[in-house]
């Protein structure tokens, strides 16, 4: 028996695995996704999603791809998982993710193949959308270039290609390797903490849908992880994990403030009153 037995829970409501059945639907992320959603029905070709560390910028970008239609959009995401990344093998790999087949070495016959596919994508009436996550990690001026080049493909509706960038605070750095790509962000979207008031939702949210009758998390304790998690998601999740763990092993019907100033402790979270 764990945790999930004593508070009648189906799965465990706070992994910070994304998976998209948990998404929170609050305002910020729902205003977000109308605004990338703009940029790409409008054919921009390049908005951009700024956010600091757990604050659901991946579960975000996760949400945007499966809302967009197969059959009205050529969606992909890529994922950016180390900085030694060449320009020559972003082409390939966006190449292959668009569908091109028989993908070539030589740049100049690469380029002729993503451009040929973007206009069958284009013919069909398809708009082709690439999601990047974790761009601030492309620390190369070539890079940079080579997303301006593909953004200078356009159809008379528009670009041929619509990029939405999903990064740290530091993705403003490196679009400014390349000012003339950093000028063509057409949309930008700024990703902040919850609220308190967002924070009590969240957690709601999570625990109904991992199957909760009765929340457990007290006002009290609300406001203590939403001090303690300055309301950066990431962080509510490990702190509520943490404490159903130590509700249940104490036998607590409820989660009050006490249990989660234990937890903060044993996390070595220091949170400041907020205002």
């Amino acid at each position: 028996m764990d945790y999930l037995d004593y508070y009648s829970l189906k799965e465990h409501p706070f992994s910070n695995v994304v998976d998209n059945r948990f998404y929170y639907k609050g305002t910020q992320h729902s205003e977000a996704l109308v605004r990338l959603k703009y940029a790409i029905d409008t054919k921009k070709g390049l908005a951009v999603v700024i956010g600091d560390i757990g604050t659901g910028k991946t579960t975000l970008a996760r949400r945007l791809l499966e809302e967009l239609d197969e059959s009205v959009y050529e969606a992909v995401l890529l994922v950016v998982i180390h900085s030694a990344v060449s320009a020559d093998w972003l082409l390939k790999k966006l190449a292959i993710q668009l569908g091109v087949s028989d993908v070539k070495d030589d740049k100049v016959e690469l380029l002729s193949q993503i451009y040929r596919r973007l206009y069958e994508l284009g013919e069909q009436g398809k708009a082709a959308v690439v999601i990047i996550d974790e761009v601030q990690m492309l620390k190369s001026k070539e890079i940079m270039e080579e997303f301006r080049g593909l953004l200078n493909m356009e159809m008379p509706e528009g670009k041929m290609v619509n990029f939405i960038f999903v990064g740290l605070p530091d993705l403003d750095s490196v679009l400014s390797l390349d000012e003339p790509l950093k000028q063509r962000v057409a949309v930008r979207v700024r990703l902040r903490a919850l609220s308190e008031e967002n924070t009590k939702d969240y957690v709601t949210h999570r625990m109904h849908v991992a199957g909760c009758p009765k929340n457990p998390f007290t006002d009290s304790a609300i406001k203590a992880i939403f001090q303690y998690s300055s309301g950066v998601p990431r962080l509510i999740n490990t702190i509520c994990d943490n404490a159903l763990l130590d509700g249940y092993l104490f036998k607590a019907n409820a989660i009050d403030e006490a249990i989660i100033r234990a937890v903060a402790v044993d996390l070595g979270l220091n949170g400041e009153e907020k205002k």
